[in-house]
């Protein structure tokens, strides 16, 4: 049995994604035998990640400033709004420099037996986006699996609803079903967005 402040830490990086009890072991050893300066400096860049990042008043993106880069950028296109899941599906899309719009972050996506998960995500954010502001097209930007799918649905009724005439598009069939956005390469991504159809 470990000393508890190595158990309680073990126990602390356990809870990340995709790290088990024997990846979070590697961590804390890791950390204990590269001493104590590796750990100051981890632990002073958590500390300016809590105090300075916060949320994008517009698209709900990570930042240090809101409005974040991207929606204070008046060369962009304000009038196109790219959707995404997720704050890391940004760089990815912005490292193919396919597109030049705002994006809007719905941090998750819905899965088909979910019910009250839409008040949890930023979708409610997004209708407003629409409803006060002047759009000529939303891009669903998600990933090509069951739960992406079910939100790029869920999303169209809405938008449909409340704006019919705003053209909503989706990324071209070039992902594969069931692949990851975070993991397309940019000669793929920037076919898919060339070739978005709309919905």
């Amino acid at each position: 049995m470990y000393a508890k402040p190595i158990q309680n830490l073990i126990q602390a990086f356990s809870r990340l994604p995709s790290v088990g009890t024997r990846t979070a072991e590697r961590f804390v050893f890791y950390l204990l035998k590269t001493g104590k300066k590796d750990v100051a400096e981890m632990t002073i860049a958590l500390k300016e990640m809590m105090e300075q990042v916060k949320s994008c008043e517009l698209c709900w993106n990570f930042s240090d400033t809101s409005p974040c880069t991207i929606c204070h950028d008046e060369k962009r296109d304000h009038s196109s709004i790219c959707v995404v899941a997720q704050p890391q599906d940004i760089e990815t899309i912005e490292r193919s420099k396919s597109f030049n719009g705002v994006y809007h972050v719905l941090r998750g996506t819905l899965k088909p037996d979910d019910e009250g998960i839409a008040k949890i995500l930023k979708i409610n954010e997004l209708i407003h986006r629409i409803r006060t502001h002047a759009i000529n097209e939303i891009i669903l930007a998600l990933n090509p699996d069951i739960q992406g799918e079910t939100t790029m649905m869920y999303l169209t009724k809405q938008i449909k609803t409340i704006s019919p005439h705003i053209p909503i598009t989706r990324l071209a069939r070039g992902i594969p079903m069931g692949g990851d956005l975070q993991y397309a390469d940019e000669i793929t991504l920037g076919s898919a967005f060339t070739h978005r159809t709309q919905v």
